[in-house]
């Protein structure tokens, strides 16, 4: 295993690279080796794995409390981690760590999170990663709970290693920490709406909004793990294939 003076810890999130979240995970970092923070220059929430072909991407460093290194990106949570590692960074990160997320990523969020994302192309580029987040989108949330989650995620990595393509999405109630549980992605859609407008000078526009509906109320599903007060962690793969699906189908003919 990697001496704690040896590893170098990759931060990143999708709520902009000055949130408290991402300061809040920082401090977790440090307890388990070197901290760099390579982040978006802004708010970049539900962009999901979005990457920017189109136009260049911008960069600028400065320090953080304690001497962390900080790099803003003008790119996508996915930008910054896929930037971070082939040009940003010095040497190869030994953890990439995403968030802390201000809001739930269970369940289908995780389609849509760019804090997912962000630890999700970690573990493509070959990188442990884990994605974390709290159910609280206030800025002044409590997040030591989260914190405390995140620690022991990291731990479990640094002490277990992770399989190949798999990347833990944790998430934790704001406030103190109860407990953390295994957990599947609970089945959940959003109902959404689309709230029509005009502006002041007579063009329409579209506002949506939506609800959380919950398919699964099974009592290890994420969503139902964090209502009952307890962090939840889910190990998550990109590859996307129905297995059992492609094994029914593979024999017939098309």
């Amino acid at each position: 295993m990697t001496a704690k003076k040896d590893r170098l810890i990759l931060v990143a999130n999708d709520d902009g690279i000055f949130s408290k979240g991402i300061r809040a995970l920082v401090e977790v970092a440090e307890r388990f080796g070197r901290v760099v923070v390579v982040a978006p220059d802004r708010q970049q929430s539900a962009v999901g794995h979005s990457i920017t072909i189109s136009e260049p991407l911008r960069t600028q460093k400065f320090e953080m409390k304690d001497g962390v290194t900080a790099i803003s990106v003008n790119g996508t949570p996915a930008d910054c981690v896929k930037l971070a590692t082939d040009q940003l960074l010095d040497e190869k990160p030994d953890l990439v760590l995403s968030g802390i997320n201000h809001g739930s990523n269970a369940g289908i969020n995780i389609i849509y999170s760019g804090t997912v994302s962000a630890a999700t192309e970690g573990t493509i580029l070959g990188y442990p990663s884990i994605a974390v987040s709290c159910m609280d989108f206030a800025e002044d949330a409590d997040l030591s709970g989260a914190q405390e989650a995140a620690a022991r995620a990291v731990q479990f990595v640094f002490d277990n290693g992770l399989p190949r393509g798999i990347t833990l999405n944790v998430n934790a109630p704001a406030g103190s920490f109860k407990g953390m549980k295994w957990a599947r992605q609970g089945d959940s859609r959003y109902t959404d709406e689309y709230v029509a407008r005009v502006d002041p000078v007579n063009r329409p526009y579209y506002w949506m909004f939506g609800r959380l509906e919950v398919l699964d109320e099974a009592e290890d599903v994420d969503i139902n793990v964090l209502k009952s007060g307890f962090a939840s962690i889910t190990p998550i793969q990109y590859d996307l294939t129905a297995y059992k699906v492609f094994e029914a189908m593979s024999g017939m003919d098309i």
